[in-house]
């Protein structure tokens, strides 16, 4: 399973920790605390990753000096934040997500007489149409 790790920013302010990542330009994150922060980030961390994957860009590798931002804040801490990209993608691949459909009301009435649960028949319905033989094969 790919293990990812990248340094983060750790800004203080009044009301937490701003994160940012050097080599990730617009993956930011904040947190109350420091461990609501570290939190946070590994969730920033691993949807930027899952987002840019999607979109075919390359993902750069992890520099083991990062650039710090010269406005970054006095009394900043540099934290590896790790990730499983993996992990994050079959999570978010699979999760279940609303959809409308539109039936004839006699169809729906119909269905309802007999307690159809329609997110299991049409998800039932889609993989035997798109051949997809076992749930697994669906997210990839």
């Amino acid at each position: 399973m790919r293990r990812v790790t990248y340094l983060a920013i750790f800004e203080p302010s009044k009301d937490g920790y701003s994160v940012y990542f050097p080599d990730l330009p617009g993956c930011i994150s904040f947190g109350s605390d420091f461990e609501a922060a570290q939190k946070e980030a590994a969730d920033a961390l691993g949807l930027h990753l899952y987002g840019m994957e999607k979109d075919g860009e390359v993902i750069p590798k992890p520099s083991k000096s990062p650039k710090i931002d010269p406005d970054t804040a006095p009394g900043y801490l540099v934290s590896p934040v790790t990730v499983f990209p993996d992990l994050v993608k079959n999570e978010l691949d699979n999760r279940r997500v609303k959809t409308n459909i539109t039936l004839p009301v006699w169809l729906k009435e119909a269905a309802e007489q007999k307690g159809v649960n329609y997110s299991r028949l049409l998800e039932t319905a889609l993989l035997d149409y798109l051949g997809i033989q076992n749930h697994s094969a669906a997210g990839k």
